[in-house]
């Protein structure tokens, strides 16, 4: 039955009807496809929340400036990540190694101390991503990106333990053994990328891998260490088999995964890529990524997607568009019982693998764009952040249905359709203006609430609506944005887009029906008083 409303406010301009519908009469004339179902007092349990766990960004030095750091402090505040990885923490622009005229190590932790001061000031931990490779340390000159990544093997290995060890005892001494029992300490990036990320063999990969953890543990034995951090949920079985057959210790499984069906490098964006139509893409691999531990010889290993996307390119539309969205909150519930932590690449496009990128939306892998625009796909996030810590039964596969400790409900539910046409990539289609098509109404029914006054908030994003990708097209696409248009790009903050005061009789359900369009993401929050 539906209450009668005790007032309403309307914000951002939305009429309130245009977020959800009201019927005058008890039932509804034509009943919608999708009806969600719930029970107030049947559980599924407490929510899991790998969704948030980490979050990854470019490289070490770039956090280091005030812009990236103040985007970091808003991640976590309305995100609630706990966890971030980055690449190049060795690399030379960090100035950790360099070697004396007798070849005696020196080491310097000044930039690193800077970095992860700042990020444990302000609730997060890092995810420790031990590369690349010093030049000093170095044996070739290989390098990768504008920032010029050294990807060799070490020249000795001795040394390179060395520099382990003696920087996981800087991490004790500076932050004490009880917080870095809680890190995680990941070896190298994507070693399978020959010429890429590793210009060494599988053999050479698992050689530093053993060097690494021995300096790791040599520290302290529950120091958490693992890899291999590939790229296309490689050589799972191969990295386990090796660690149990060479008794070197493993505790945790890492691997990456990306949404788009050809390649895994591309940093200018320039091959083109193409959203991938199988339904169980990125998510199937952590799935497999489960399965494929559960039958090895260490069937307990935590599982870390430290690098997932929909594209693995920071020039793909796809990434600024509102589909994106839908998009994340499809795969992370898919990939819900598997994976520990699903860490989304990246939190902003303050991000130069292909040097500094200048203008405002360029498909970058951010949840925010380099002035600290949101992006549809930052509010997946903070939706989810919202949800209560009691998970209810819910067989809808689109949405999670959760309770807090107050009594207030929250229902986060989307729609995810695959639009792109064939023979298009995603370069030429979503750069587009494109508006979504109705998927007509979806019902939300829930039964045995408790009865009293609440307050529902209805947030959505969707297009045009939390969408600042299209009020960007719409102002014809500027190479660079003025003060007052970053101010009107940022109005659209994720607020709710209605607000009502709404009253639950003893023994009644509260049931609602809303519009819903192609890839429009809705959060539904009872707030009880």
């Amino acid at each position: 039955m539906y209450q009668k409303s005790i007032f309403t406010i309307v914000l951002g301009g939305l009429l309130l009807s245009n977020v959800f519908a009201q019927s005058k009469h008890p039932k509804s004339l034509v009943e919608p496809k999708r009806v969600i179902s719930l029970d107030f007092s049947k559980e599924k349990g407490a929510l899991n929340t790998s969704f948030k766990a980490c979050v990854g960004a470019g490289r070490a030095n770039e956090g280091l400036r005030a812009d990236w750091q103040q985007q970091l402090a808003i991640a976590r505040k309305e995100c609630g990540f706990k966890y971030i990885r980055m690449h190049g923490l060795l690399t030379d622009d960090m100035a950790v190694y360099s070697e004396d005229g007798n070849g005696k190590p020196q080491y310097n932790y000044q930039y690193v101390d800077a970095l992860y001061d700042y990020i444990i000031s302000i609730g997060m931990k890092p995810f420790v991503e031990l590369g690349f490779m010093p030049g000093a340390l170095a044996s070739g000159n290989k390098t990768i990106f504008w920032w010029r990544g050294n990807v060799t093997p070490p020249k000795d290995y001795e040394k390179w333990e060395g520099l382990i060890r003696n920087l996981t005892q800087h991490f004790t001494e500076r932050y004490g053994a009880g917080e870095v029992k809680t890190w995680y300490f990941e070896v190298w990036n994507e070693p399978n990328l020959k010429d890429g990320f590793w210009t060494g063999s599988q053999a050479d990969y698992f050689k530093l891998y053993q060097y690494s953890a021995k300096a790791v543990k040599s520290v302290n034995q529950a120091y958490k260490v693992g890899g291999p951090a590939t790229a296309g949920a490689a050589w799972v079985p191969e990295m386990i088999a090796f660690c149990k057959n060479n008794s070197v210790p493993i505790d945790f499984i890492s691997t990456h995964s990306y949404g788009v069906k050809q390649g895994f490098l591309d940093e200018h964006g320039s091959s083109g890529t193409v959203l991938d139509k199988n339904e169980w893409s990125v998510s199937g691999d952590v799935l497999n990524s489960r399965k494929q531990i559960q039958n090895s010889a260490i069937p307990g290993l935590e599982l870390h997607y430290t690098e997932w996307s929909s594209s693995y390119t920071p020039a793909d539309p796809l990434h600024d568009s509102y589909h994106e969205a839908a998009y994340i909150l499809k795969k992370l519930k898919q990939s819900e019982p598997a994976a520990n932590s699903m860490s989304y690449w990246t939190f902003t496009d303050i991000f130069e693998e292909s040097g500094p990128r200048f203008t405002p939306f360029h498909g970058g892998f951010g949840l925010m764009n380099i002035e600290g625009i949101k992006k549809p796909a930052f509010f997946a996030y903070s939706f989810l952040n919202k949800l209560g810590e009691t998970e209810l039964a819910n067989r809808d596969s689109s949405s999670w249905a959760c309770k807090d400790k107050k009594g207030g409900v929250q229902m986060l539910l989307w729609d995810y359709t695959y639009t792109l046409p064939d023979s298009v990539n995603n370069q030429a289609y979503y750069i587009k203006d494109l508006p979504a098509k109705t998927k007509g109404k979806v019902k939300v029914n829930l039964s045995h609430i408790p009865a009293g006054r609440y307050t529902m908030e209805i947030y959505k994003v969707g297009y045009r609506v939390n969408d600042a990708y299209t009020s960007y097209v719409d102002m014809g696409r500027p190479g660079q944005l003025t003060l007052q248009q970053v101010k009107k790009l940022k109005a659209q903050n994720g607020s709710p887009v209605a607000i009502q005061q709404i009253e639950i009789k003893p023994g009644t359900a509260f049931s609602r029906e809303f519009d819903i369009r192609e890839n429009d993401v809705l959060l539904i929050n009872l707030i009880r008083h």
